[in-house]
Protein backbone atom coordinates (compact mmCIF):
# COMPACT_ATOMS: atom_id res chain seq x y z
CA UNK A 1 0.00 0.00 0.00
CA UNK A 2 1.44 3.29 -0.77
CA UNK A 3 1.31 5.71 1.67
CA UNK A 4 0.96 9.90 1.61
CA UNK A 5 3.89 11.55 2.78
CA UNK A 6 2.37 14.69 3.60
CA UNK A 7 2.73 15.69 6.83
CA UNK A 8 1.19 19.16 6.00
CA UNK A 9 -2.18 19.24 3.44
CA UNK A 10 -3.44 22.60 4.72
CA UNK A 11 -3.01 26.34 5.16
CA UNK A 12 0.10 27.68 6.97
CA UNK A 13 -1.99 29.51 9.59
CA UNK A 14 -4.73 26.46 9.87
CA UNK A 15 -1.13 24.27 10.29
CA UNK A 16 -0.11 26.60 13.02
CA UNK A 17 -3.31 26.97 14.89
CA UNK A 18 -3.93 23.11 15.04
CA UNK A 19 -0.39 22.47 16.41
CA UNK A 20 -0.76 25.52 19.01
CA UNK A 21 -2.19 23.31 21.58
CA UNK A 22 0.52 20.72 21.18
CA UNK A 23 3.11 23.77 21.60
CA UNK A 24 1.60 24.84 24.64
CA UNK A 25 1.57 21.31 26.15
CA UNK A 26 4.87 20.54 25.50
CA UNK A 27 6.09 23.88 26.97
CA UNK A 28 3.86 22.90 30.17
CA UNK A 29 5.73 19.35 30.08
CA UNK A 30 9.09 20.39 30.00
CA UNK A 31 8.72 23.10 33.03
CA UNK A 32 7.25 20.42 34.85
CA UNK A 33 10.46 17.97 34.14
CA UNK A 34 13.09 20.64 34.82
CA UNK A 35 10.79 21.51 38.23
CA UNK A 36 11.36 17.73 39.06
CA UNK A 37 14.66 17.20 37.78
CA UNK A 38 15.91 20.27 40.17
CA UNK A 39 13.40 19.12 42.81
CA UNK A 40 12.28 22.96 42.81
CA UNK A 41 9.51 24.90 41.48
CA UNK A 42 10.52 27.08 38.29
CA UNK A 43 9.63 30.93 38.62
CA UNK A 44 7.05 31.82 36.88
CA UNK A 45 8.65 34.12 34.98
CA UNK A 46 10.71 31.33 33.88
CA UNK A 47 7.25 29.11 32.76
CA UNK A 48 5.77 31.97 30.84
CA UNK A 49 9.16 32.13 29.04
CA UNK A 50 9.42 28.22 28.42
CA UNK A 51 6.03 27.96 26.88
CA UNK A 52 6.55 30.80 24.80
CA UNK A 53 9.89 29.19 23.50
CA UNK A 54 8.06 26.15 22.35
CA UNK A 55 5.35 27.85 20.84
CA UNK A 56 7.89 30.14 18.81
CA UNK A 57 9.82 26.69 17.88
CA UNK A 58 6.65 25.15 17.26
CA UNK A 59 5.39 27.91 14.85
CA UNK A 60 8.80 27.94 12.91
CA UNK A 61 8.94 24.14 12.69
CA UNK A 62 5.45 24.00 11.29
CA UNK A 63 5.94 26.86 8.51
CA UNK A 64 9.12 25.66 7.77
CA UNK A 65 7.53 22.22 6.95
CA UNK A 66 4.76 24.15 5.28
CA UNK A 67 7.15 25.34 3.17
CA UNK A 68 8.71 22.80 2.05
CA UNK A 69 5.80 20.92 1.34
CA UNK A 70 4.57 23.60 -0.71
CA UNK A 71 7.17 25.62 -3.00
CA UNK A 72 10.55 22.56 -2.43
CA UNK A 73 8.78 19.30 -1.81
CA UNK A 74 9.16 17.14 -5.49
CA UNK A 75 5.95 15.80 -6.68
CA UNK A 76 7.88 12.01 -6.73
CA UNK A 77 9.41 11.30 -3.47
CA UNK A 78 11.18 8.11 -1.74
CA UNK A 79 10.40 7.66 1.80
CA UNK A 80 14.15 8.04 2.59
CA UNK A 81 14.23 11.52 0.78
CA UNK A 82 11.44 12.49 2.77
CA UNK A 83 12.71 11.68 6.11
CA UNK A 84 15.87 13.52 5.95
CA UNK A 85 13.67 16.39 4.33
CA UNK A 86 11.36 16.09 7.06
CA UNK A 87 14.18 15.76 9.94
CA UNK A 88 15.93 18.69 8.26
CA UNK A 89 12.96 20.92 8.00
CA UNK A 90 12.34 20.20 11.75
CA UNK A 91 16.18 20.99 12.69
CA UNK A 92 15.82 24.33 10.43
CA UNK A 93 12.63 25.31 12.02
CA UNK A 94 14.35 25.06 15.16
CA UNK A 95 17.25 26.68 15.04
CA UNK A 96 15.08 29.84 13.79
CA UNK A 97 12.62 29.49 16.93
CA UNK A 98 15.54 29.59 19.30
CA UNK A 99 16.79 32.95 17.30
CA UNK A 100 13.19 34.00 17.09
CA UNK A 101 12.51 33.39 20.73
CA UNK A 102 15.81 35.41 22.03
CA UNK A 103 15.36 38.22 20.00
CA UNK A 104 12.04 38.29 21.73
CA UNK A 105 13.40 38.51 25.13
CA UNK A 106 15.83 40.71 24.29
CA UNK A 107 12.84 43.39 22.98
CA UNK A 108 10.80 42.62 25.86
CA UNK A 109 13.27 42.78 28.99
CA UNK A 110 15.72 44.81 26.88
CA UNK A 111 18.42 42.86 26.89
CA UNK A 112 21.45 42.36 24.01
CA UNK A 113 20.63 39.94 21.79
CA UNK A 114 23.68 37.81 20.21
CA UNK A 115 23.02 35.49 17.41
CA UNK A 116 23.99 32.19 16.94
CA UNK A 117 25.67 31.81 20.05
CA UNK A 118 22.51 29.77 22.26
CA UNK A 119 24.12 26.34 22.12
CA UNK A 120 22.86 24.70 25.35
CA UNK A 121 19.53 25.18 23.84
CA UNK A 122 20.37 24.20 20.71
CA UNK A 123 21.23 20.82 21.92
CA UNK A 124 18.45 20.56 24.33
CA UNK A 125 15.53 21.91 22.18
CA UNK A 126 17.37 19.27 19.56
CA UNK A 127 16.33 16.30 21.06
CA UNK A 128 12.65 17.53 21.89
CA UNK A 129 12.28 18.36 18.55
CA UNK A 130 13.42 14.93 17.55
CA UNK A 131 11.37 13.08 20.01
CA UNK A 132 8.19 15.04 19.63
CA UNK A 133 9.28 15.19 15.64
CA UNK A 134 9.70 11.34 15.60
CA UNK A 135 5.90 10.75 17.40
CA UNK A 136 4.36 13.31 15.15
CA UNK A 137 5.58 11.43 12.32
CA UNK A 138 4.65 8.18 13.37
CA UNK A 139 1.48 9.31 13.90
CA UNK A 140 0.66 11.02 10.70
CA UNK A 141 2.04 7.68 9.00
CA UNK A 142 -0.41 5.72 10.85
CA UNK A 143 -3.09 8.48 9.95
CA UNK A 144 -2.36 8.49 6.62
CA UNK A 145 -2.30 4.60 6.33
CA UNK A 146 -5.79 4.60 7.93
CA UNK A 147 -7.12 7.27 5.40
CA UNK A 148 -5.96 5.26 2.67
CA UNK A 149 -7.60 2.08 3.68
CA UNK A 150 -10.61 4.15 4.39
CA UNK A 151 -10.74 5.46 0.69
CA UNK A 152 -10.30 2.01 -0.39
CA UNK A 153 -13.29 1.03 1.25
CA UNK A 154 -15.51 3.93 0.55
CA UNK A 155 -14.10 2.97 -3.27
CA UNK A 156 -15.17 -0.83 -2.52
CA UNK A 157 -18.77 0.34 -1.35
CA UNK A 158 -19.18 2.28 -4.47
CA UNK A 159 -18.50 -0.44 -6.70
CA UNK A 160 -21.09 -2.61 -4.78
CA UNK A 161 -23.56 -0.09 -4.81
CA UNK A 162 -22.57 0.76 -8.83
CA UNK A 163 -23.09 -3.15 -9.79
CA UNK A 164 -26.31 -3.26 -7.36
CA UNK A 165 -27.57 -0.18 -9.02
CA UNK A 166 -26.67 -2.02 -12.54
CA UNK A 167 -28.18 -5.10 -11.68
CA UNK A 168 -31.27 -3.69 -10.59
CA UNK A 169 -31.64 -1.85 -13.53
CA UNK A 170 -31.10 -4.47 -15.40
CA UNK A 171 -33.78 -6.49 -13.65
CA UNK A 172 -36.10 -4.24 -14.83
CA UNK A 173 -35.28 -4.48 -17.95
CA UNK A 174 -35.54 -8.24 -18.07
CA UNK A 175 -38.88 -7.77 -16.95
CA UNK A 176 -40.13 -5.40 -19.18
CA UNK A 177 -39.55 -7.21 -22.18
CA UNK A 178 -41.42 -10.19 -21.33
CA UNK A 179 -44.12 -8.48 -20.31
CA UNK A 180 -44.30 -6.49 -23.80
CA UNK A 181 -43.82 -9.68 -25.81
CA UNK A 182 -46.91 -11.34 -23.53
CA UNK A 183 -48.99 -8.23 -24.81
CA UNK A 184 -47.51 -8.46 -28.50
CA UNK A 185 -47.40 -12.54 -29.18
CA UNK A 186 -51.57 -12.18 -28.59
CA UNK A 187 -51.84 -9.55 -31.20
CA UNK A 188 -49.94 -11.17 -33.07
CA UNK A 189 -51.92 -14.41 -32.64
CA UNK A 190 -55.23 -12.95 -33.30
CA UNK A 191 -54.42 -11.75 -37.00
CA UNK A 192 -52.67 -14.85 -38.28
CA UNK A 193 -55.92 -16.18 -39.82
CA UNK A 194 -57.52 -13.05 -40.04
CA UNK A 195 -54.29 -11.17 -42.06
CA UNK A 196 -50.88 -12.58 -42.50
CA UNK A 197 -49.60 -10.00 -43.75
CA UNK A 198 -50.31 -7.90 -41.17
CA UNK A 199 -49.11 -10.86 -38.86
CA UNK A 200 -45.89 -11.03 -40.24
CA UNK A 201 -45.32 -6.84 -40.04
CA UNK A 202 -46.21 -7.16 -36.68
CA UNK A 203 -43.43 -10.18 -36.17
CA UNK A 204 -40.72 -8.42 -38.06
CA UNK A 205 -41.06 -5.18 -35.43
CA UNK A 206 -41.56 -7.18 -32.62
CA UNK A 207 -38.05 -8.83 -34.26
CA UNK A 208 -36.44 -5.30 -34.93
CA UNK A 209 -37.54 -4.20 -30.94
CA UNK A 210 -36.10 -7.18 -29.55
CA UNK A 211 -32.64 -6.80 -31.32
CA UNK A 212 -32.38 -3.36 -30.06
CA UNK A 213 -33.07 -4.31 -26.53
CA UNK A 214 -30.92 -7.27 -26.63
CA UNK A 215 -27.69 -5.47 -28.46
CA UNK A 216 -27.83 -2.93 -25.89
CA UNK A 217 -28.93 -5.08 -23.00
CA UNK A 218 -25.41 -3.40 -20.72
CA UNK A 219 -26.59 0.71 -21.11
CA UNK A 220 -29.33 2.43 -19.22
CA UNK A 221 -29.37 5.32 -21.59
CA UNK A 222 -30.07 5.91 -24.82
CA UNK A 223 -30.65 9.41 -27.14
CA UNK A 224 -33.81 10.70 -27.99
CA UNK A 225 -33.99 9.66 -31.57
CA UNK A 226 -33.21 6.23 -30.65
CA UNK A 227 -35.70 5.83 -28.06
CA UNK A 228 -38.58 7.48 -29.91
CA UNK A 229 -37.48 5.05 -32.60
CA UNK A 230 -38.01 2.22 -30.50
CA UNK A 231 -41.43 3.95 -29.71
CA UNK A 232 -42.50 4.26 -33.14
CA UNK A 233 -41.78 1.19 -34.11
CA UNK A 234 -43.58 -0.53 -30.76
CA UNK A 235 -46.46 2.32 -31.68
CA UNK A 236 -46.60 0.48 -35.63
CA UNK A 237 -47.08 -2.69 -33.70
CA UNK A 238 -50.09 -1.38 -31.78
CA UNK A 239 -52.02 0.78 -35.15
CA UNK A 240 -52.34 -2.83 -36.28
CA UNK A 241 -53.91 -3.81 -33.63
CA UNK A 242 -55.89 -0.59 -32.80
CA UNK A 243 -56.46 -0.06 -36.30
CA UNK A 244 -58.73 3.02 -36.64
CA UNK A 245 -59.66 2.96 -33.17
CA UNK A 246 -56.58 5.16 -31.57
CA UNK A 247 -55.45 8.18 -33.27
CA UNK A 248 -51.26 8.21 -32.41
CA UNK A 249 -49.34 11.48 -32.33
CA UNK A 250 -45.72 12.67 -31.46
CA UNK A 251 -44.24 16.29 -30.86
CA UNK A 252 -40.70 15.99 -30.31
CA UNK A 253 -38.19 18.94 -30.11
CA UNK A 254 -35.66 18.23 -32.92
CA UNK A 255 -32.91 19.85 -30.85
CA UNK A 256 -33.12 17.34 -28.54
CA UNK A 257 -32.42 14.34 -30.88
CA UNK A 258 -29.32 13.90 -29.16
CA UNK A 259 -30.22 14.59 -25.27
CA UNK A 260 -29.88 11.47 -23.85
CA UNK A 261 -32.65 9.69 -21.44
CA UNK A 262 -33.15 6.47 -20.09
CA UNK A 263 -33.84 3.44 -22.45
CA UNK A 264 -37.30 2.07 -22.55
CA UNK A 265 -38.83 4.72 -20.27
CA UNK A 266 -41.51 5.66 -22.57
CA UNK A 267 -42.76 2.18 -24.26
CA UNK A 268 -43.91 1.14 -20.89
CA UNK A 269 -45.87 4.16 -20.36
CA UNK A 270 -47.79 4.02 -23.92
CA UNK A 271 -48.37 0.12 -23.11
CA UNK A 272 -49.89 1.58 -20.10
CA UNK A 273 -52.31 4.01 -21.62
CA UNK A 274 -53.34 1.73 -23.91
CA UNK A 275 -54.08 -1.28 -21.31
CA UNK A 276 -55.91 0.78 -18.83
CA UNK A 277 -56.96 4.03 -20.95
CA UNK A 278 -57.71 2.90 -24.25
CA UNK A 279 -58.34 -0.51 -24.03
CA UNK A 280 -62.35 -0.47 -24.44
CA UNK A 281 -61.94 2.23 -27.04
CA UNK A 282 -64.45 2.03 -29.58
CA UNK A 283 -63.29 5.19 -31.41
CA UNK A 284 -61.88 8.73 -31.15
CA UNK A 285 -58.94 7.55 -28.91
CA UNK A 286 -56.38 9.97 -29.07
CA UNK A 287 -52.38 8.99 -27.59
CA UNK A 288 -49.73 11.62 -27.61
CA UNK A 289 -46.16 11.92 -26.89
CA UNK A 290 -44.12 15.33 -26.34
CA UNK A 291 -40.78 15.99 -25.75
CA UNK A 292 -39.16 19.24 -24.87
CA UNK A 293 -37.24 21.54 -23.12
CA UNK A 294 -38.08 23.76 -20.19
CA UNK A 295 -34.78 25.49 -18.64
CA UNK A 296 -32.12 22.42 -18.04
CA UNK A 297 -35.01 19.89 -17.89
CA UNK A 298 -35.74 17.35 -20.29
CA UNK A 299 -39.91 16.92 -20.03
CA UNK A 300 -41.43 13.65 -21.41
CA UNK A 301 -45.62 13.73 -21.45
CA UNK A 302 -47.38 10.88 -22.62
CA UNK A 303 -50.84 11.89 -22.56
CA UNK A 304 -54.19 10.04 -24.10
CA UNK A 305 -57.99 10.76 -23.48
CA UNK A 306 -59.27 7.41 -22.11
CA UNK A 307 -60.22 6.65 -18.81
CA UNK A 308 -58.78 8.35 -16.28
CA UNK A 309 -56.35 7.72 -13.32
CA UNK A 310 -58.28 6.33 -10.25
CA UNK A 311 -58.31 8.88 -7.22
CA UNK A 312 -56.60 5.92 -5.22
CA UNK A 313 -54.05 4.53 -7.70
CA UNK A 314 -52.49 1.18 -7.73
CA UNK A 315 -49.26 1.11 -9.52
CA UNK A 316 -49.33 -1.31 -12.34
CA UNK A 317 -46.06 -2.83 -13.08
CA UNK A 318 -45.63 -0.52 -15.99
CA UNK A 319 -45.71 2.26 -13.43
CA UNK A 320 -44.03 1.53 -10.94
CA UNK A 321 -41.07 0.26 -12.53
CA UNK A 322 -40.76 3.18 -14.65
CA UNK A 323 -40.41 5.19 -10.94
CA UNK A 324 -37.84 2.93 -10.00
CA UNK A 325 -35.53 3.03 -12.76
CA UNK A 326 -35.97 7.04 -12.48
CA UNK A 327 -34.87 6.59 -8.75
CA UNK A 328 -32.09 4.27 -9.43
CA UNK A 329 -31.29 6.55 -12.28
CA UNK A 330 -31.40 9.98 -10.71
CA UNK A 331 -32.42 9.55 -6.95
CA UNK A 332 -34.47 12.78 -6.18
CA UNK A 333 -33.11 15.03 -9.50
CA UNK A 334 -36.18 13.53 -11.30
CA UNK A 335 -40.21 13.69 -11.07
CA UNK A 336 -42.97 11.86 -12.08
CA UNK A 337 -46.54 13.07 -12.06
CA UNK A 338 -49.96 11.86 -12.84
CA UNK A 339 -52.69 14.24 -13.49
CA UNK A 340 -56.34 14.21 -14.80
CA UNK A 341 -56.98 18.14 -15.58
CA UNK A 342 -56.95 19.75 -17.40
CA UNK A 343 -56.34 16.58 -19.71
CA UNK A 344 -54.80 13.41 -18.94
CA UNK A 345 -51.10 12.81 -19.00
CA UNK A 346 -48.31 11.24 -17.00
CA UNK A 347 -44.99 14.16 -17.38
CA UNK A 348 -41.94 13.18 -16.42
CA UNK A 349 -38.90 15.94 -15.23
CA UNK A 350 -35.56 14.78 -15.69
CA UNK A 351 -31.93 16.68 -16.25
CA UNK A 352 -30.77 17.48 -19.06
CA UNK A 353 -27.12 15.52 -20.34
Amino acid sequence: MKVDHKIINTSILRANLKNLPVSILVGVLICVVRSVFVKKMMPPRDMLLTVMFSVVITMSITSSLYLYERFLRPQRVSLWVFIVAYYASNLLGMLIGVEVSYMLVSLIFRTPYVPLQHFADYRFTFVIVLIVGTILYLLNAQRSQMRARLQEKELDLARIKNLKTQAELQTLQSKINPHFLYNSLNSIASLIHEDADKAEDMTLKLSKLFRYSINSQQENLATVKDEMEIVNTYLDIEKVRFGDRIEFSSNIDPALSHAMMPRFLIQPLVENALKHGLNNTAQDGKLSISLYRKGQRLMIEVADNGRPFPAELDMGYGLQSTYDKLQLLYGDDQEMQLTNEPHKHILISLPLS
